[in-house]
Formats: structure tokens, sequence, C-alpha cells
């Protein structure tokens, strides 16, 4: 077992202990060499894959309260849709795609890994260290600080992952260029079940334009999706943060062949600078239901998030 991964063990088994007893029963964290597994009340919440992976480190698994599992991991169809996953290309490589010539993504080390308590919630939150590789030689394109936060709230009750990612140059580069289809950004592929017959709504029901077939792209400060997952309807939605670049984000979505979902800031259209002077920070949350979930609950969630501080405000748990 690697020292890295003994450092790493060693401080999440710190984490957990260092909560309360109740804290410890709604959301435990811990890690093997291969994937951070968080947990609530005993239950599966997250799975999060950062070693071993073939491209670039994902949420392989999200459950809603409920114990539903709804992302699918690289289907036959895409094989480099991998669940949930944030990717771009940058300086024109392109790290969304998986074959000869893309960029990866490569774990270094995990910066932080605690217990925070946001809303009078425990959250288990780490943050990962990542390397936008060069194919060519190796050599950092990009750095990127990526902090997940995730928990299972009772009132209301559903699940909920706050994804921040914080995109940085090396030393020596004086930028880097993002652009890509329409479709790169946070992205998130559903199970096979909620392929067919489900319902995209946005915020404020903005209405948006369709690229190709039925991919749409909207302008909205969130997107939601109602669809059945083992024979039970779920709602998931993204969060798009104030503060982020270019808002509101321009959701793209489709039904065809399969549902689709992801957050963009219109890259393919308007190419975005990552500068020395000026990292980009990203901040999104992802909200998952049990049943068909009404707009104004999740208006009422979206505005609850804003309110909440950014992962860096936060404090550990005593």
């Amino acid at each position: 077992m690697s020292i890295r991964l003994l450092l790493v063990l060693a401080l999440g088994v710190w984490v957990v202990t260092g909560a309360t007893e109740a804290q410890e029963t709604a959301v435990k964290m811990s890690m093997d060499d291969k994937a951070v597994t968080i947990t609530a009340k005993g239950q599966p919440l997250l799975t999060y894959c950062f070693d071993q992976v073939p491209f670039k480190p994902y949420a392989q698994t999200f459950y809603t309260p409920a114990g539903i599992n709804i992302l699918r991991d690289s289907p036959h169809d895409h094989k480099h849709h991998h669940a949930l996953m944030f990717a771009v290309a940058a300086d024109d490589i392109n790290y969304w795609e998986e074959v000869e010539g893309c960029g990866k993504q490569v774990h270094r080390r995990f910066s932080d890994t605690r217990m925070v308590k946001t809303d009078n919630a425990p959250w288990a939150s780490f943050t990962e260290d990542i390397d936008w590789l060069n194919p060519k030689d190796n050599s950092v394109v990009l750095t990127e600080k990526r902090t997940i936060e995730v928990t299972q709230l009772d009132e209301p009750r559903v699940s909920l992952i706050r994804w921040r990612t914080r995109l940085e140059v090396p030393a020596g580069k004086p930028k880097v260029t993002l652009g890509g289809h329409h479709y790169y950004g946070l992205g998130m592929r559903f199970v096979q079940s909620m392929d067919p017959n489900g319902t995209f709504r946005m915020a404020g029901d903005a209405k948006g334009e369709i690229v190709r077939g039925d991919e749409q792209l909207t302008n909205a400060p969130w997107c939601a999706y109602t669809a059945v997952a083992e024979s039970k309807p779920v709602t998931a939605a993204m969060f798009d943060h104030p503060e982020n670049p270019r808002v509101p984000a321009k959701w793209f979505t489709m039904h065809t062949p399969f549902a689709y979902l992801s957050a963009t800031t219109n890259l393919w259209k308007e190419p975005m600078d990552v500068t020395t002077e000026k990292p980009l920070v990203f901040r999104y949350c992802v909200a998952l239901w049990d049943g068909n979930t009404d707009t104004g609950a999740i208006e009422a969630l979206y505005k609850r998030w804003l309110s909440w501080p950014a992962p860096e405000q936060e404090k550990r748990l005593n």
C-alpha cells in the first residue's frame, strides 16, 4: 500500500471519528485505493472513482434517499460517459472523449478530507488535486482543485452533491483557452430506465434553442429531470451558481437516443481563457429526490443552496 494511500486513509478515519455519534450515523465517508464511498444512515449515497480510471475521475453512483441509483457509467453506446463527470477541451485538447489523442485528468492527491456542517446538516467533504495532461508529452495543461461535498437531508428528503472546480494554469503558462462541443461541462448520464418518457424542467419555464434533433440549449438558473428508475419516479436537478462564469448556465438536454443533462458555458461558440491572474471557479449543486418533485420545492432548495457558504469558508465539525 502506498504512503499516499496510508495518509489518505488515516485522514479519512480521523474525519469520521471526529464527528459526533449522531453525525456519524447520518453520513460516513471511507476510501480505498480506487474510490471514495459515502453512506447515509448505513445506506449507499455516493461512489467517486479517482484511481485506475481510464481518463478522468468521476462520480459513479448517486442514490436517492430511498436507495435508488440514477447514474449510468460507461454504457456501450458512449463508453466515455462516466455517470457524473466534468470535462471540456483545453488548448484544443479533448478531455471529454476517451480515444487516442485525448487528454487525461490524473488524480494526484487528496489535499483535504473532512466532515463539515452547513445549514445544520453534516456533509462528507473531500478536495482532490487533478492534473490535466497533454497526451503528446504528459505535460500539465491545467491544474484542478475539485471539492465534492455530499449529504442527505431529512427536510426536505433529498440527496445532495456540491461540486466545486477551480481551474488554474501551471507555472510558466500565461493562459489556457477552454472550448469544445455544445455539451461540454458538468455532464450527467442517467440509468437506462430513465431514458424514455422523462421530462426536463427549467427555472422560470425558460425555453431553449434546438441544436440538432431534440438536443436543446437553455439559459436558466437550474434544470430538473423527472423520470422512472427501478419502476419508481425520481427527480434530479442541477443548480447553477450566480458567481459562476457566464450565468445563468446554458443547460444541454436531450432525450433521444438517451437522456442527458449537462451544465455548459457556451464554449463551442465563445471560448474562455484561464489566466495566471484569473483562475476559473465553477460551483454547482446536484439534488436528487424520490418522486415527481414539484417546481416550487426545487426552486426553494435552489434558493436555500445559494445561502450556503463556499467550501473554503466552512469549518470542520468538532
